[in-house]
Formats: structure tokens, sequence, C-alpha cells
């Protein structure tokens, strides 16, 4: 055997390290849409479980007047869930986080049944759609985007707070503009974080998890966000467009 002959053996049985790249580059891809799919999974399946507990409240005068009497303490039952939920998911098992997240989404369909009371039904199914379209339009930018959208998210963040502070302010000024720029602010907010916290989920299954639980976990908190931000693109929507009864 020559020496040509011996080095092409040689090179032939070196691994393809540009090959090995290529296919670890498509497993972290495949393995990072799995995640999303979770992620989108459990988002739907607690906007189905809101819908349902909305229109079962609907569907008896009895359970209105009592979803409008206990409004505030539901409310606050809401905000008491989904703060423990966040910071205490890592300390708790996968089953109960998926627990308290579908929980949380009970609670929300109760209180939205009064909401959705003062407007009609063609604006509130018009109102959906248009979520529901603008939701997937962001969501589909934040995954395939090359833009970092992290600094975007910090400012976002801040307009969160704002909103936050602006409608405590609102609830004694009863004010019809500053209502009008809640919602407003509200629905450009919550569109721009859609497209945020899918670029960073998507890279948080990019990388990976240390085991499973963890991926699930990571998984329901991603879900809880997405499933906030469509919530709050829809009631902003929904107050600048819905038409009263």
């Amino acid at each position: 055997m020559s020496q040509f002959d011996v080095d092409s053996a040689h090179q032939n049985s070196l691994p393809q390290w540009g090959q090995t790249a290529d296919l670890e580059a498509a497993a972290r891809t495949d393995m990072a849409a799995r995640f999303m799919n979770q992620v989108y999974g459990w988002m739907a399946g607690a906007l189905a479980v809101s819908g349902v507990i909305a229109m079962t409240v609907l569907s008896s005068e009895a359970l209105v007047g009592a979803a409008i009497r206990l409004y505030i303490p539901l409310i606050i039952a809401e905000l008491l869930v989904v703060v423990a939920l966040s910071a205490l998911v890592q300390r708790m098992s996968a089953t109960v986080a998926a627990g308290a997240f579908l929980f949380y989404a009970a609670l929300t369909g109760v209180t939205f049944a009064p909401i959705l009371l003062l407007y009609t039904g063609a604006s509130v199914a018009n109102v959906f759609f248009v979520t529901a379209g603008t939701f997937t339009s962001m969501a589909v930018f934040g995954a395939v985007t090359k833009r970092d959208l992290t600094g975007l998210g910090s400012f976002l963040m801040m307009g969160v707070v704002a909103i936050l502070i602006a409608a405590i302010v609102n609830l004694f000024l009863a004010s019809n503009a500053l209502q009008f720029a809640i919602s407003l602010v509200g629905a450009l907010v919550f569109t721009g974080l859609t497209a945020y916290d899918v670029q960073k989920f998507k890279s948080l299954g990019y990388m990976g998890f240390s085991n499973p639980e963890q991926r699930r976990k990571t998984a329901l908190i991603g879900a809880l966000n997405l499933y906030l931000n469509f919530i709050n693109i829809f009631l902003s929507l929904l107050r600048l467009f819905g038409g009263r009864r």
C-alpha cells in the first residue's frame, strides 16, 4: 500500500467533525421544537379550562351572581396563586405545579364571566380571533427572528410595572381616559412580550435540561407566561374594541 493510500485511509477514519456538529445542532433544534410543543400544549389546555369554566358560570344566573359578589376575593386568590407558582415552582413537583397552573386557569375563567357579560357575544368572538392571530404572529416572529430580544424584554417588563401602577391608581380615579391608555399600552406590551417569551423559552429548550422533571416545570412556567400574555392581550383589545351590550 502506498503512503497516499495510508494517508487517505487514516483521513477517512477520522470523525467528520463538521457533520457531527450539524447532527448535534439538528438534534438540539428538534429538542427545542418538542419542548415548545409542550409549552404550547399546556397553554392551550389552560385556555380551554378558562373557556369552559367561564361558559359554565355564564350558563347559570346563580353562578354569575356568586362570581360578581366574590369578584375581589377571587382576584386576590388569582394573584396569590400566580405569585406562589412563579416563586416556588422549583420547590414543587411538576405535578403540583401543573395542578396550580390549571387551578389558576379555572379561577381566571370564573373572574372572566362577569367581564364577558358586559360585551356582545359577537364582539367577544371577534376580539378572540384577533387576539389569536396577533399572538400567533408574534410567537412565530419570536421563534424565527435572529435578533436578540433580551433588551426589549427588560423594557417591556418595566411597561408591565407601569401598567400595574396605573391600574391601581385608576381604581380610585375611575378615569375612562386612563383606562383607555392602560388598555392601549397593555395590548402593545403583552404583544411584544409574546415574542420575547417565545424566544427565551425556545433558547432554554435548545440548551436542554438536567432531567425530565426540570423540563416539565420549565414548560409549565413558559406556558404560564404565554397564557398571561394571551389573556392580557385579549382583555386589552376587548376594552378597546369590544361592543358593549
